[in-house]
């Protein structure tokens, strides 16, 4: 996504075919820097822009690998690519959605892999290549350290548990370090991904930090009625609060419970997209006068060295504010438990 080489394939639509238009705009420029910044500026900063969107499509150079079409309306129809899917007739492709043909009707469940999908997929593959033979490799070697690349992960691992986890959530916190070693490593590697040439932050989509923060939200839950029960948990809802306040306290304390997640899902989604658009919005400056492109590499450079850096703090403060809001929960249920006891015990 990142790599200047893909500057070229601007003047191709998401198809591949050629845009005459911007290919003599690209002319034009060399020829007469006035021209370039009026319209054509416009529409490749627009197509720069949509390289950050989901795609049908995986752009590795000049190849274009199509990705399968799954769609679930009236039985399950499944294309090799979007192209064979046209061919059939019985869907339409129009300004990147799919339709019923003649009735411009959305289907009704679209499962295709897309992009994003793809990355995702190779950052699991990722972490299987590189953590099933670590924990291969620890289950034969017992007490004897390793080395290496598997030595650095396992001072990662110990980071996590030791200074995010078990600070934030106590001893409980140890039976759910598979639960935040998954959100850590799996963030990390898909926000890395996104700097590889030609690669796609998953991040980078509300969808994807969406399902993050729901499993977070169920992760939280699930933790503070593991430790307090069920019936704790439902208290909790009331905030303790005498019987005549709880319909104003109810709604606000459910609120309360949507709106941490909701806080981690866009938080995630806003700092990897923020960052893509400003390295791809000055690689857009290059088309607007020579004069540019100094200072565009260098400070193309530099965001690209702060995205590296951000890749991982994204992944730390995912992580650390769910353990922050785990053990919250179960401290919480707590509190207000002992609070109820010692108010009876006092009357």
């Amino acid at each position: 996504m990142h790599d200047p080489d893909t500057l070229p394939l601007i003047a191709q639509n998401e198809h591949g075919t050629s845009g005459e238009q911007h290919a003599g705009g690209d002319h034009a420029t060399a020829g007469h820097e006035g021209e370039a910044q009026g319209g054509d500026t416009g529409s490749i900063f627009t197509q720069l822009l949509g390289k950050l969107g989901d795609h049908r499509e995986v752009e590795i150079g000049p190849l274009h690998l199509p990705l399968p079409v799954i769609l679930i309306d009236d039985g399950v129809h499944i294309y090799p690519s979007v192209e064979s899917m046209q061919e059939e007739g019985l869907f339409e492709y129009t300004h990147h959605h799919i339709y019923r043909a003649g009735t411009e009707q959305p289907p009704a469940l679209d499962m295709s892999v897309t992009s994003l999908v793809f990355f995702q997929w190779v950052s699991m593959a990722l972490l299987f290549l590189i953590l099933v033979p670590m924990s291969r490799k620890y289950k034969r070697n017992g007490v004897r350290p390793v080395k290496g690349f598997f030595n650095a992960m396992e001072a990662i691992i110990l980071y996590v548990r030791d200074q995010i986890v078990l600070p934030n959530t106590g001893d409980d916190g140890r039976k759910l370090m598979p639960v935040f070693l998954t959100f850590f490593f799996f963030i990390l590697v898909m926000n890395l991904l996104g700097l590889v040439p030609y690669g796609h932050s998953a991040t980078g989509s509300l969808n994807v930090t969406a399902g993050l923060a729901i499993i977070a939200f169920f992760v939280i839950q699930i933790a503070a009625i593991m430790k307090n029960g069920f019936g704790a948990w439902l208290r909790h809802l009331t905030g303790g609060v005498p019987v005549w306040l709880w319909p104003i306290m109810i709604p606000v304390e459910i609120l309360g419970l949507f709106t941490k997640p909701f806080a981690l899902c866009v938080r995630l989604f806003a700092n990897m997209t923020a960052g893509h658009v400003i390295l791809l919005s000055l690689i857009g400056l290059i088309f607007v006068t020579t004069a540019f492109i100094p200072v565009t590499i260098g400070f193309a450079l530099f965001i690209n060295i702060l995205e590296l850096l951000v890749a991982f703090i994204q992944a730390y403060i995912f992580t650390m504010l769910t353990a922050v809001f785990t053990g919250i929960g179960m401290a919480s249920h707590d509190d207000h438990e002992h609070g109820g006891t010692e108010h009876a015990a006092a009357h």
